[in-house]
């Protein structure tokens, strides 16, 4: 029986989750919770296979918490189940450490048979981000622009487009505000623009955020 913990948000979500899994024969929902502040004593104190984890549960402020998690529970694997853009934040999760990213759009069937393959050892991406990816060495060099932005540069845009300043940036990330400063120069380089309102406007149009 593979083990599972959810970690969401919304309620709704564990509850739809849960049902489905009640009485399924391979995989049992062992715990849930809605704040990434929970998480630590339910991995110690609880066998958990696989952790169901939304990139935006409250308390997680950076995708660095993962490889964090990877490394003081290495029997755990972890797959993103999130409404954020995939073709972005897929990439970024695999190379965190992740073994696999799910959209909430998918059906709960196909969650089902990633948390399978997952603890099987299969890594687990959707068919269009692994082309794209594979396409990205034959884009020219504008194209590549938004997938050459790191995980923490990822980050730093989405709490940009959200309106805090640098030094709230800075507080919630546990990093300087001149570090802030520096990332946000990158962004504007990389994006090829010269304010905030561009910079977020364009991360929009690229659906990065």
């Amino acid at each position: 029986m593979i083990t599972v913990c959810v970690a969401d948000n919304f309620p709704v979500v564990h509850f739809g989750v849960k049902s489905y899994f009640k009485d399924h024969s391979d995989i049992s929902i062992v715990a849930n919770i809605g704040n990434f502040s929970m998480l630590n004593e339910i991995l110690q104190t609880k066998e958990v296979d696989v952790l169901l984890l939304d990139l935006q549960l409250e308390g997680l402020t950076s995708i660095i918490e993962v490889k964090r998690l990877l490394k003081e529970f290495p029997k755990t694997k972890i797959v993103i189940y999130s409404n954020l853009t995939e073709q972005i934040y897929a990439p970024n999760a695999i190379k965190a450490g992740a073994s696999g990213f799910i959209h909430k759009t998918a059906k709960l069937a196909d969650v089902a048979d990633a948390i399978i393959k997952v603890q099987e050892g299969t890594i687990i991406m959707n068919e269009t981000i692994k082309k794209n990816l594979a396409l990205i060495a034959k884009q020219n060099k504008t194209e590549r622009l938004y997938r050459k932005l790191s995980n923490r540069e990822v980050e730093v845009l989405r709490y940009l487009s959200d309106g805090k300043k640098n030094h709230e940036i800075a507080d919630i990330l546990k990093l300087n505000e001149k570090t802030i400063s520096t990332y946000k120069l990158r962004l504007l380089t990389k994006l090829n623009v010269t304010n905030l309102v561009d910079l977020v406007n364009k991360a929009k149009t690229l659906e990065i955020v």
